[in-house]
């Protein structure tokens, strides 16, 4: 119980809440299916919400764990009494806890342990007392075995009092706390490495207060430091940190033999033991606020991105532009399928603009194409340009696509396993295509890093990403839903309950028997068993199914709802789907018992409202200025329509048709102060910016959204 009551208090939710929403976790819900479906028994909470109660119970668990392991290292050393054992049982705080570990904890060949097989810890208990002693006297008693003469013996000694002040749990804190408020971060360059890690010049010589440092100064310099470029301190003021010592331990004055000898340990003790021990604390401390920071913004823009607009089930014809290999072409019908393809060369050095001209312009007509989706990479603005002026017997749309990680589908198995008779070239063009088409259903064939919208990605802790980023697109294919009949495994995968293998087997059970006529048929598929059932069942959709719930957010638990509902006034649940003015004269109160309220009938009646409906935006065809094709025809002053690419948390990059993005810094993004910048902007969102400078050596543009 006190793991539930330690998560209410952190996060500031009810322990009810907290201890059920656990329930169902431990019971093998996921976070999806918790809240969408079962809102009455959370209390309402939302996927945030249960997944922070997650995270924290996770990191509790772990915490009990290691409570285990050090009660029982601490027992095998029969030092374990009822008050110590006590107290660790009590401890929730992981530094606290490995504080009043660390005198128990086994030891290396540390020098203290040396100094004490010579016999020496007596002596350092006589100078600790700090007694008007000769000291010098003292330690001859103990000049003999392997202790040499009396510097031994006092060094010795003293490497014994400084391990003690290590371990003291009160200097710790005192000295954790001085971290806490007063650390500074500083970076210098390694001498002669000036030129090569020219790119971490603004850290050559930086310092900075830890607590103000922001996350992505933090992931740059340890970067650098881990490229060889940057040594890297944290520390408070070293005086201060000696002053606070020396009065926790410090009993003569400067006359006494014995104090000055317990000062020298006590200074050692901090710069050898105590300061790196806390420092590589905070340094882990600030490495790890700063990949949270980061996989923060990069689950945002991927949710956003996921999130796209989609055109839908259209004819597409999708190109992947260059020059000397030309652009190549691939058709797809409406779902996606790869009906034809071919290379054209309408850009130097080639030049065969008519011809190419001519063949686009047939594509669209034998395939009955509806829009042409266009690769951003090299040669997309020409390629963009030269398709807008080419006719065609039918209107056609033209969009300018993101093909970022594109070249790495198009290498992987997963593309392999799909056109195992095409090379490369043909699988990047396809997924350009497709991802007009469904950027969701396209992009989790790829591994988020590689889809290019995160900062310091590659810096982070790599478990934590992945897990945030696998929640991220769980999260995403949830809420949009999908359709069993023409989702791809890779889709399917992330269906709440389904994973790899059930995924594979509901594609294999479809080639067999042909399209799932009804959420029940699911029941058939291998190992589908009740639990997957109930987890999965809301999120995948059966369109033309003879109950048209099938095709719905309603999950199959709560048809009977709908069908009572429909009973009590008299017409059908097909009736009732397309009735307003018929739900509008329900009462919910009627239909609540003790296991749905009016959550889950409020859910009911809205998803009635609109079967199946896609909770995406309508895409929009955006158009760059025609008159900037380069860097080097910016001008400051000039405004331009650009089109949002990528968000960190000190701004956002734009892509304004020129191959640099420009950056719009975060005291740029509006008139007034913005503290985070998906406040005010969101990826592939259509903005105008203001070039305020451009700085042609480095290839940076500083681009303002202020009006």
């Amino acid at each position: 119980m006190i793991i539930i009551d330690l998560i209410s208090k952190a996060l500031d939710i009810k322990a009810s809440q907290i201890s059920k929403t656990v329930e169902l976790l431990d019971s093998g819900a996921t976070i999806p299916f918790i809240s969408r479906y079962r809102k009455e028994v959370t209390g309402g909470l939302d996927e945030v919400q249960i997944g922070s109660i997650k995270e924290q119970h996770d990191k509790l668990q772990e915490l009990v764990k290691r409570k285990e392991t050090i009660l029982k290292s601490i027992e095998e050393q029969e030092k374990l009494t009822p008050e110590l054992k006590t107290r660790i049982e009590n401890t929730w705080v992981s530094s606290e806890l490995e504080d009043i570990y660390l005198p128990y904890k086994p030891k290396r060949q540390t020098r203290a342990e040396k100094a004490r097989k010579k016999g020496l810890e007596g002596l350092a208990k006589v100078i600790m007392a700090q007694q008007p002693i000769d000291v010098e006297a003292k330690a001859q008693t103990y000049v003999k075995g392997e202790v040499k003469d009396t510097k031994e013996a006092i060094s010795g000694a003293q490497d014994i009092i400084a391990e003690w002040v290590n371990e003291d749990e009160y200097a710790r804190n005192t000295i954790r706390n001085l971290f806490q408020r007063e650390a500074v971060i500083t970076s210098k360059v390694v001498k002669g490495k000036e030129e090569e890690g020219d790119k971490y010049r603004d850290y050559f010589d930086f310092s900075e207060k830890l607590s103000k440092a922001s996350s992505h100064r933090i992931l740059a310099i340890r970067r650098g430091e881990a490229e060889g470029f940057l040594q890297v301190n944290i520390a408070p003021d070293e005086d201060t940190a000696l002053e606070r010592l020396d009065k926790r331990f410090l009993k003569g004055d400067n006359d006494n033999q014995a104090t000055n000898y317990v000062a020298d340990a006590i200074e050692d003790s901090y710069k050898r033991l105590l300061k790196p021990s806390i420092e590589t604390e905070f340094s882990a401390l600030s490495k790890e606020l700063a990949d949270e920071e980061a996989i923060r913004v990069f689950i945002e823009n991927l949710r956003q991105l996921l999130l796209a607009p989609p055109l839908g089930q259209k004819r597409v014809l999708g190109i992947d532009p260059g020059y000397r290999t030309g652009c190549k072409l691939v058709c797809l019908d409406a779902e996606g399928n790869l009906l034809h393809n071919e290379t054209i060369y309408p850009h130097p050095p080639q030049n065969e603009y008519n011809k190419a001209a001519s063949k686009v312009s047939k594509l669209v007509t034998t395939y009955n194409i509806d829009a042409i989706a266009i690769g951003n990479g090299t040669a997309s603005r020409e390629t963009e340009r030269f398709i807008t002026n080419t006719r065609y017997e039918k209107g056609v749309k033209v969009f300018v696509v993101s093909e970022n990680g594109a070249s790495i589908y198009s290498a992987s198995k997963i593309a392999r396993d799909e056109f195992p008779d095409y090379d490369v070239t043909v699988r990047g063009a396809v997924s350009i295509g497709r991802r007009l088409m469904d950027p969701l259903a396209e992009l989790v064939k790829i591994d988020p890093k590689s889809i290019g919208v995160g900062q310091y990605q590659h810096d982070v802790d790599q478990s934590k990403l992945k897990k945030s980023l696998d929640l991220t697109v769980e999260s995403c294919v949830n809420l949009v839903g999908v359709n069993v009949n023409t989702a791809s495994k890779h889709l399917l995968t992330y269906v709440s309950g389904l994973g790899p293998v059930l995924a594979q087997n509901i594609v294999d059970y479809r080639a067999e028997h042909g399209a799932f006529k009804s959420r029940k048929e699911l029941k058939k598929v291998p190992r589908m068993g009740e639990k997957a059932y109930e987890q999965s069942a809301g999120f995948l959709r059966i369109a033309g199914a003879d109950n048209p719930l099938d095709n719905s957010a309603v999950h199959p638990e709560s048809y009977h709802i709908v069908e009572k509902m429909a009973k009590d006034l008299k017409t059908t649940v097909k009736d009732l789907i397309e009735n307003k003015e018929l739900k509008k004269s329900l009462d919910l109160n009627k239909y609540i018992t003790d296991s749905v309220g009016l959550p889950t009938l409020n859910d009911i009646i809205e998803e009635l409202d609109k079967p199946g409906r896609d909770p995406r935006k309508g895409i929009k065809v955006f158009e760059f200025d025609p008159n900037i094709r380069t860097i080097e025809d910016l001008r400051e002053g000039m405004v331009l329509p650009g089109i949002v690419t990528n968000i960190t948390n000190f701004g956002c990059f734009v892509d304004v048709g020129i191959k640099e993005n420009g950056l719009v810094h975060i005291s740029e993004l509006a008139d007034k102060f913005v503290s985070d910048p998906t406040e005010v902007v969101s990826l592939h969102q259509h903005v105008e910016v203001k070039v305020l400078s451009v700085d042609l050596g480095r290839k940076r543009v500083q681009l303002s959204m202020k009006k």
